[in-house]
């Protein structure tokens, strides 16, 4: 296979393209066969492979090993498997009624690939978030080009070694590379986009878009919420809750809780139970502790410090604060009433960064939540059923778990994507297939019962059958039918 490491200007992005699109053009994707094939020879590299993918994770971000292998292996291989169970089903053609005005007539929405896309890949999940989507886009038939984030770059090179080894490499390719291989990619004329990250660059990447008019898929980020509800199974709650926050990349998750929202009276409670649980999952000095994720890189640190040490914001930590600038920690950290209009409470934190906030009675959180832009996700935890009724029915999300954190991404016939400044566009499972796919109206017809109605000179009477016709009334139809004999 030939080396799929590579480095790219405008001019050998143009070329890179138009290679792919000659190869495109054989037909080769389009077959079962190869499609099969392809992802096939994901699930092996995956498993042949599992150990490198863990140490380059480690590398990149100090993962344990436990999330490496279930958040990242296991969820891809299990997206494979799926594709590769499904494949033939989702392939097929689907059969539709047609209408009295095409009788007779048969139709079927034929799936046909998209073409040449380009996968933009994020570096908090490096693995997962980069080959996810590319199963979804060789499933659909299409070629691919993969862009890893540099900001992981073990990842980032294992990646382009391991698909120029078990991939067909005249139709998937890998650039690596940094701001300015992504600038060339994004100057091509591709037939889609997928991006993973923040709004910022989702911005530049949809802008870029436009000037081919290249449909893109953007997932995105935002400041999700958890609404506590004071109705619950607090230790579970509580547990659950830390999971989804630093048991994830160490809050470096897309989907991880931004902020909690609870009322004043249980604020002390909940605060008690989370500090709790958290000296129990980590210890007391959590910056020793092998079960967290260092934060990416120094500049992400700076990041996520600059929050820490705004003046209005020190004197809120009710737990934790602590840094180690040279390992690049921040230990889990808890804050109550950060004021509103602070930079922690106004940009997605993505770090292990909590803020509470309190308000009088459960509901009003609903308000603070819709008053800001709609998030990747919203999390409630409550045993009232109306709340829970009234929380779907209310708040606006990408997605929403009741009783839990960020498992919905686990849930293969769920979509999952985001909505206005969260993202655009949904993938997972069939989603993943449908997401690459264009789906193709196909109207069939014989050389039988053509109708002289459609047909000039036009009269009364056709226009009374047409009427009818078009409305879909068969006795309509034949009245106006019979009127016509008569004209």
């Amino acid at each position: 296979m030939e080396e799929t490491k590579v480095g790219v200007d405008a001019e050998a992005a143009s070329r890179l393209v138009k290679e792919l699109r000659d190869a495109f053009a054989t037909g080769k994707t389009r077959s079962y066969q190869w499609r099969l094939s392809q992802l096939k020879s994901i699930l092996k590299m995956a498993e042949d492979h599992e150990h490198d993918v863990v140490e380059a994770l480690r590398s990149d971000l100090s993962k344990p090993e436990l999330e490496s292998c279930i958040y990242e292996v296991a969820m891809l291989k299990n997206a494979c498997s799926l594709a590769v169970k499904k494949l033939k089903h989702w392939m097929m053609p689907e059969k539709v009624k047609t209408s009295l005005t095409t009788f007779p007539s048969s139709a079927e929405i034929v799936p046909e690939p998209l073409g040449v896309v380009l996968v933009i890949s994020p570096w908090n999940y490096p693995f997962l978030l980069s080959l996810d989507p590319v199963i979804g886009a060789i499933a659909a038939g299409n070629a691919v080009v993969l862009k890893p984030s540099e900001v992981a770059p073990a990842t980032s090179s294992l990646l382009a070694k391991l698909v120029g080894e078990y991939m067909d490499n005249s139709l998937i390719r890998v650039v690596e590379g940094g701001v300015a291989e992504t600038t060339a990619l994004l100057e091509q004329k591709w037939d889609k986009i997928c991006y993973t990250g923040n709004g910022r660059i989702g911005r530049i990447v949809m802008a870029a878009a436009a000037k081919h008019l290249t449909p893109v898929l953007l997932e995105l980020g935002g400041k999700s919420p958890v609404v506590v509800d004071s109705s619950i199974n607090l230790q579970v709650a509580t547990r659950r809750i830390i999971a989804g926050k630093w048991g994830c990349n160490n809050g470096q998750t897309c989907v991880a809780p931004d902020y909690l929202l609870t009322t004043k009276d249980f604020a002390p409670k909940l605060v008690d139970a989370l500090k709790h649980e958290l000296e129990h999952f980590f210890g007391e000095n959590p910056l020793d502790s092998k079960d967290l994720s260092r934060i990416v890189n120094s500049n992400h640190f700076s990041r996520l410090t600059k929050l820490l040490d705004e003046d209005r914001v020190s004197g809120t930590i009710v737990h934790g604060g602590k840094i180690e600038k040279s390992t690049l920690k921040i230990s889990p950290t808890i804050l109550l009433d950060a004021p509103r209009d602070s930079l922690i409470m106004n940009e997605e934190i993505f770090g292990p960064l909590l803020p509470i906030v309190t308000v009088e009675k459960v509901e009003d959180s609903f308000d603070i939540i819709n008053s800001g832009t709609k998030p990747l996700a919203a999390y409630l935890f409550t045993n009232n059923k109306k709340l829970k009724e009234q929380f779907v029915m209310t708040v606006s999300a990408g997605g929403v778990v009741v009783n839990d954190t960020v498992l919905h991404v686990s849930v293969d016939s769920l979509p999952f994507g985001g909505v206005q400044e969260s993202g655009m566009g949904a993938y997972h499972g069939k989603f993943s297939f449908d997401a690459f796919t264009h789906k193709k109206a196909v109207l069939y017809r014989s050389f039988a019962g053509d109708a002289p109605v459609r047909y000039p000179p036009y009269t009364k009477g056709k226009l009374r059958l047409m009427k009818a016709l078009i409305s879909g009334s068969i006795l309509s139809a034949i009245f106006a039918l019979i009127g016509l004999s008569k004209d």
